[in-house]
């Protein structure tokens, strides 16, 4: 009996000694890592205000390699979510909101030196009020640095179970913001390290339209005359094989980009028309997109953007190329382009600056989670207003609009939801197009071709 009744006072005693533990132990939890990442603090900020690229950069794909989100709320800033599940009880089920974003997007440009993320988190861990900041401050003797401060905070109130739960902090939500911000690193160092705070790009629906395209290529050293001689044959083809098609251009010329490489630019030239259908090779053929290249099929030349192909059956009027292209002529190609979202800026300026814009834009799709592939969809752009000149002297710059197709995107951009809006030559000098982008030409560097 003695036996008996002192293991119960030993029991009394441990659990008054652990409720008195309990009570002095602290009521809230915080943990915190902090990276230097070698990026733009835009960049950061962005990738952080979605979750659109969440599963690409956490440390729960590596736990479950099965683990479903699934997306709602807004696509970007305050009242995204994110949402998981999981068999693994390791990672389980949960909830991402962000709460707060400081400054607003539009603030965070090259003068902008510190912003602040917050998101909500609901899922098992214990404890109340769960929440992840996300500080970044810029970095480096110009800024091109961030360094990222990953904490996680949470209210374990008087629930002495969560109270003892704080002692094991530096297990899953430590390793998760451990992990998941090397990851992060990795994911941004696909990015190019440049600064499109002033881009303003909207996300547009585009419709099947019918066009004639010619392919070509120049050497980048012959600059913009070069690459304004290529254009101009090309659009003399395809004004010759309209008036012999019986149809009429309709619209402005339209530049494909194939490769804009070190030595050489290889780009398609379009223009829009009046028919869908052709008649080509004593046959009616209704024109449809563009397809990707069957890499089983034999070889062509097209795929590299020269205008006549290796197989002579390609080149054969009113059949296809590898791409489902009708064959006009040898040089002379017919499909549907367009349709579907694409992300478009506004350059204006001279030709020189719409490869700045696309790398701008390509950034930016990038940090955003918009999904794209330029081998099928490639960026293209749209001279919208032609330069005028008088005499030698350049009165008013070209207005170019460039294209990049998505796969996967929101309906609009933050800056579209905004209301902010997109540069125009209509609108003066005091707002205009990306930096490294205002109304002047961009520096054309020597054997620049400028697409």
């Amino acid at each position: 009996m003695m036996r008996v009744l002192e293991f119960i006072v030993a029991l009394v005693i441990v659990a008054v000694v652990a409720v008195v533990v309990g009570v002095v132990m602290p009521g809230s939890g915080h943990v915190e890592r902090s990276l230097v990442i070698g990026k733009d603090m835009r960049q950061v900020y962005d990738v952080l205000s979605n979750f659109r690229r969440f599963p690409e950069y956490t440390v729960q794909r590596e736990y479950d390699r099965n683990i479903k989100f699934d997306f709602s709320g807004k696509a970007y800033g305050p009242g995204a979510e994110l949402s998981w599940s999981s068999q693994d009880e390791k990672v389980g089920n949960g909830k991402l909101t962000i709460a707060s974003a400081d400054p607003s997007f539009d603030k965070v440009d090259s003068q902008a030196r510190k912003a602040s993320i917050v998101w909500n988190l609901d899922n098992d861990w214990r404890g109340n009020d769960k929440h992840f900041t996300l500080d970044l401050e810029r970095q480096g003797s110009r800024g091109q640095l961030t360094k990222a401060t990953w904490s996680y905070d949470v209210a374990y109130g008087f629930n002495l179970i969560n109270r003892y739960s704080n002692l094991y902090i530096h297990g899953d939500p430590d390793s998760f913001i451990q992990f998941t911000l090397n990851n992060l690193q990795n994911v941004l160092a696909g990015v190019q390290n440049v600064d499109y705070s002033k881009l303003i790009p909207y996300i547009e629906q585009t419709q099947p339209t019918p066009v004639l395209m010619v392919s070509t290529s120049i050497e980048r050293k012959g600059g913009l005359e070069a690459l304004n001689d290529a254009t101009d044959k090309a659009i003399g083809q395809i004004q010759a094989a309209a008036k012999k098609l019986g149809v009429t251009t309709t619209g402005p010329r339209i530049i494909y980009t194939t490769n804009y490489g070190d030595q050489n630019y290889t780009f398609d030239v379009a223009m829009p028309i009046s028919a869908t259908s052709l008649n080509v090779g004593g046959q009616t053929v209704e024109l449809a997109a563009a397809k990707s290249p069957d890499l089983n099929g034999p070889a062509s030349a097209s795929t590299s953007g020269d205008a006549a192909a290796a197989n002579p059956a390609d080149n054969t009027p009113g059949g296809h190329d590898r791409f489902g292209r009708l064959i006009v002529d040898n040089d002379v190609r017919a499909f549907l382009a367009f349709g579907g979202p694409a992300l478009k800026a506004v350059w204006n300026g001279t030709a020189a600056g719409v490869p700045q814009t696309r790398d701008l834009m390509k950034a930016y799709a990038q940090t955003h989670g918009y999904k794209f592939d330029e081998v099928v969809n490639r960026f293209y752009d749209i001279e919208a207003k032609p330069e005028v000149k008088q005499g030698d002297q350049v009165t008013q710059y070209a207005e170019y609009d460039v294209y990049l197709p998505l796969s996967w995107a929101p309906e609009q951009t933050p800056e579209q939801e905004a209301g902010i809006k997109p540069p125009s030559l209509d609108q003066g000098t005091d707002q205009q197009a990306p930096a490294s982008s205002s109304t002047a030409a961009a520096p054309a560097e020597a054997g620049t071709a400028g697409k």
